[in-house]
């Protein structure tokens, strides 16, 4: 059915036609069209000019013939809804750096810390760290102090002056459990730790020293003091029930009381040691002053170069790096 309330939505207005010759203006009784339309152009017959006019046509229009509502793409809408509820996206690929920590990373397994890598595992980290240091983000460390900020735990090493204190030959039933480095860069201070663990105690050893920036990458250490730290003694010692011994199961139940007694012992010990404080010595002689250059440096890992080019890889405490 026609719907006459549509021609409401349209302004109309009275219009005045002014003629040039005696006869009338006719306006076309089949209008089939809406809006104006050029009928033709001004021209001029036997001495009389005629102008053409605007002609107005309107009809009554059924609403099916506007069309039905555009209707909305199903893929797109289905898209739109797996973005809405949350769709898992996959995440971005690594960069080459990236990639490149990682594979640096891997690399340090089974060689403690360097102590045991051999020729050809030596080969490819140093192929590694060049790579590394060829796309260094910071190419002025010493500017980036808020980088350098913070504890950073020694993954490798190919300085064999650490060789002998990771060596667990030199020093039996103890192991090296971490060597670090702590940044002060408010304060301009690096101290470097090493903590030792054995069966019945962990203890460390610490230098403190102040550095100062001598290029965008070098900086030069000055030692100040060591430091041996207080030994936290063990105060629980967890005994089996039984032990095999030559083939043969000997029960240690009978000796639980001298077990009992010997911790109570070890407890006593460890809280009269641990309340002593850390012995603190003077370090003033040659060996006072070293230098260390930076040659990579991100929130994550650091690479620097020592004395006699010696290589240092440390990871930034807290870095999923040094999850294996």
């Amino acid at each position: 059915m026609a719907s006459i309330s549509h021609l409401n939505q349209f302004p109309c207005k009275t219009l005045s036609v002014t003629q040039f010759t005696s006869k009338p203006a006719i306006f076309a009784p089949n209008s089939v069209k809406i809006g104006t339309k050029q009928i033709g152009k001004s021209w001029s017959r036997a001495g009389e000019f005629v102008r053409e006019r605007p002609s107005f046509r309107f009809r009554a229009v059924n609403d099916d013939e506007w069309g039905p509502d555009k209707e909305e793409d199903p893929s797109a809408a289905a898209a739109a809804a797996a973005v809405a509820v949350g769709e898992e996206v996959k995440p971005a690929e690594p960069s080459e750096i990236d990639r490149l920590k990682k594979a640096l990373v891997d690399s340090f397994f089974g060689t403690d810390r360097g102590l045991k890598a051999t020729s050809e595992t030596r080969a490819g980290i140093v192929a590694l760290i060049t790579q590394l240091e060829a796309k260094n983000p910071t190419p002025a460390p010493t500017e980036a102090l808020s980088l350098l900020n913070g504890k950073w735990i020694l993954a490798y090493t190919s300085f064999s002056g650490l060789f002998p204190l990771l060596s667990t030959g030199s020093l039996p039933l103890v192991k090296v459990e971490e060597i670090s480095q702590t940044i002060d860069s408010e304060n301009l201070t690096v101290q470097n730790s090493v903590q030792f663990a054995g069966p019945l105690a962990t203890t460390s050893i610490s230098t403190n020293a102040k550095f100062e920036a001598q290029s965008p990458k070098l900086v030069q250490i000055k030692l100040d003091e060591g430091i041996i730290g207080t030994p936290q003694l063990t105060d629980s010692i967890v005994m089996p029930e039984n032990v095999e011994f030559l083939g043969q199961k000997v029960d240690l139940t009978p000796f639980k009381g001298l077990i009992t007694s010997a911790q109570e012992t070890a407890s006593s010990i460890a809280k009269t040691i641990s309340s002593q404080p850390p012995v603190k010595f003077p370090i003033s002689n040659g060996n006072a002053e070293s230098w260390l250059l930076t040659t990579y440096l991100d929130e994550e890992l650091r690479i620097s170069r020592g004395d006699a080019g010696s290589v240092f890889v440390l990871i930034k405490e807290g870095s999923p790096l040094l999850t294996p």
